[in-house]
């Protein structure tokens, strides 16, 4: 056992439990943040995604030593059903939820992507960059569709596709 400390969700904490605990583990269990999902269990599904120090993983993958003194946002942190943000209100304006059991791993993937572009997306984009999370339910269009609204929302500039 040791004593982990990292920030999460712009919240400085720390948890005592094996280093070698999965991150997902230890937000769900430890720090009941239960917006990451656990599908696969072997980084195949993107359901766990989560950026550390910006990056998206999957937090099934990472080890709890590994956050250490390191920033998690998980999908809680996001965006609030109060404040959402742009990508979250896009899948809700879209309908680009079934289940929902994967949505919070593409709201995150979706998310990081975004943030590293400065125009919206075409198709081919789109799916590339959200390539690493499956979704059993949907076709794809209204995710993608999705995350070309909320980028249009933040006033990214259009390409043609």
């Amino acid at each position: 056992m040791k004593t982990i400390k990292f920030e999460v969700n712009g919240q400085e904490t720390s948890v005592t439990c094996p280093p070698s605990l999965p991150l997902l583990d230890v937000l769900r269990d430890e720090l009941q943040l239960t917006g990451s999902k656990e599908c696969c269990g072997k980084g195949e599904c993107g359901s766990c995604t989560v950026l550390v120090n910006g990056e998206a993983v999957c937090s099934c993958l990472i080890l709890a030593g590994q956050v250490e003194n390191e920033s998690v946002v998980t999908v809680e942190g996001i965006g609030q059903t109060t404040s959402m943000d742009p990508i979250q209100q896009a899948f809700c304006d879209e309908g680009a939820t079934q289940c929902g059991y994967c949505t919070p791993g593409f709201i995150v993937m979706a998310r990081s992507f975004l943030d590293s572009i400065d125009h919206v997306p075409a198709v081919d984009e789109v799916m590339k960059a959200l390539s690493g999370n499956l979704c059993r339910c949907t076709g794809y269009t209204k995710i993608i569709k999705a995350v070309q609204t909320a980028a249009k929302k933040q006033s990214l500039k259009e390409i043609p596709n």
